[in-house]
C-alpha cells in the first residue's frame, strides 16, 4: 500500500507520454494525495497543464517541483518557456525568464534549448550582444543549429551594424 504512490505517478507519467493530459493529472492527483513531498509529480502534473494550456496551473506546479528538489532543470526551463511565448500577458517578466534559464544552465551547461531560449530573451529586450553570447555558447555545442544560426545572421544583419 505504501507503494501505491508510485504507481499512480507511473500510470500518470505513461498517460502524460500518450498525450491524455486530464487523465495523467488524475493519476498524478491520487499520488500526491499519498505522498506529497516530492519533485517528479509536480513536474509531471505541470507539464500535463501546461500541455493543456493551463499557465498558471503549470506554473504553480514547477515552482513547487523546483522547491522541492532544486536541480529540476526541466521545470526551470519550461517555466522560463511559458513566461516568454505566453500572450496573455501584457508585460511579462522576462528577467524572471532569465533568471529560470540561467539557473537551468548552471545545472547543465549543454542544455542547448536553454542556451536558445536564453538568446531569444536577449533579443526580445533588445540586449543583442548578449544575445550573441548564447548563441555562440550554443553553437559551440552544436555547430548546425539551424535556429540559432539562423538568429545569429538575423542579429548580427539587422540590430548590429
Amino acid at each position: 500500500m505504501a507503494e501505491d504512490y508510485k504507481y499512480f505517478l507511473d500510470n500518470g507519467i505513461f498517460d502524460f507520454r500518450d498525450g491524455r493530459y486530464q487523465s495523467a493529472i488524475d493519476n498524478i492527483n491520487k499520488s500526491l494525495e499519498l505522498k506529497k513531498d516530492w519533485a517528479i509529480p509536480y513536474f509531471y502534473r505541470g507539464a500535463a497543464y501546461h500541455a493543456l494550456g493551463e499557465y498558471d496551473e503549470a506554473m504553480l506546479d514547477y515552482t513547487k517541483s523546483i522547491q522541492l528538489d532544486e536541480k529540476m532543470i526541466d521545470a526551470y526551463y519550461n517555466r522560463a518557456k511559458i513566461t516568454l511565448s505566453r500572450k496573455d500577458i501584457e508585460n511579462p517578466d522576462i528577467q524572471k525568464a532569465i533568471s529560470d534559464l540561467e539557473k537551468a544552465i548552471e545545472y547543465d551547461n549543454q542544455f542547448v534549448d536553454a542556451l536558445y531560449a536564453l538568446a531569444a530573451a536577449y533579443k526580445k529586450l533588445g540586449d543583442y550582444h548578449k544575445a550573441l553570447v548564447y548563441l555562440e555558447k550554443l553553437l559551440q555545442i552544436e555547430p548546425q543549429a539551424i535556429y540559432a544560426n539562423a538568429l545569429k545572421k538575423l542579429i548580427l544583419q539587422k540590430y548590429i551594424i
